[in-house]
């Protein structure tokens, strides 16, 4: 399997954290655990399809996944080739008018969000590309003709910075008292622009402190205290939700 991290040009770096090409040479089931941004992706070749159960149901080859409330199961065809567009935490609102909450636990077509004319021919450039580098002026060119003039949201922004600060452990009402706004405004701002409300998002980031702790391979009576869960049984149920395993097995895989 190939996985190429590329950064974007400067222009879109406030709004793309990072490309990813990835190839794979044989069929792959993989799992794709919560994270605090969307993610976009456009199939130059192959196909990718979600799992639900016995059930599999293909993937548009360009789509779109909001910010995920739990585990998703995907399979990806022998020699399927994606770019993945891993935007921050509030850039989609730059390039879309579309409401990033509206986005949230689902996987779409990239259509309903882009024109889908303009996502066409993005479909048909990336196909055509010869290299990376080619890929990269393809995705480059299609989000700086898409760029949207609208102010950052300070607020919003301030609220991501300090849920990352405090790694997820926070109260929203003490944060919107941080931010002299009250809980219901940063709220809705926070959901429109983020794709989940604050308190949704500040678990997600908890729980990837969590995975940084597992993978260090910390003791679980540790992981839970610093983590602030009210007990290990409340550990492994949101630990479940996000992986569809319990820590100890997750560990014991590393």
């Amino acid at each position: 399997m190939r996985f190429e991290t590329i950064i974007p040009c400067p222009r879109l770096r406030p709004y793309i954290r990072q490309f990813v090409i990835s190839e794979n040479a044989e069929g792959q089931a993989y799992k794709v655990f919560p994270g605090g941004s969307m993610v976009l992706g456009f199939q130059y070749i192959g196909n990718i399809s979600i799992m639900h159960g016995n059930e599999t149901t293909t993937l548009s080859s360009a789509g779109i996944t909001g910010i995920l409330d739990g585990v998703r199961s995907f399979q990806s065809n022998a020699g399927t080739g994606t770019v993945l567009v891993y935007f921050t935490e509030t850039g989609l609102a730059h390039f879309s008018v579309c409401p990033a909450n509206e986005l949230f636990n689902l996987s779409i077509p990239l259509e309903h969000v882009f024109d889908k004319q303009k996502v066409q021919q993005t479909e048909e450039k990336l196909a055509a590309a010869m290299n990376d580098h080619q890929r990269i002026a393809v995705m480059e060119k299609f989000f700086l003709s898409q760029l949207r003039d609208v102010r950052q949201d300070q607020m919003v922004l301030e609220a991501v910075k300090l849920i990352y600060a405090q790694k997820g452990i926070i109260r929203i009402a003490g944060l919107s008292k941080q931010l002299l706004i009250s809980q219901s405004p940063l709220e809705k701002r926070f959901r429109k622009l983020v794709g989940t409300t604050p308190k949704k998002f500040a678990s997600i980031i908890r729980f990837h402190a969590v995975l940084n702790d597992l993978n260090k391979k910390r003791s679980m009576i540790d992981i839970c205290y610093e983590n602030s869960f009210f007990d290990q049984a409340h550990f492994i149920k949101d630990f479940r939700q996000y992986t569809g395993t319990t820590p100890e097995f997750y560990q014991k895989g590393l």
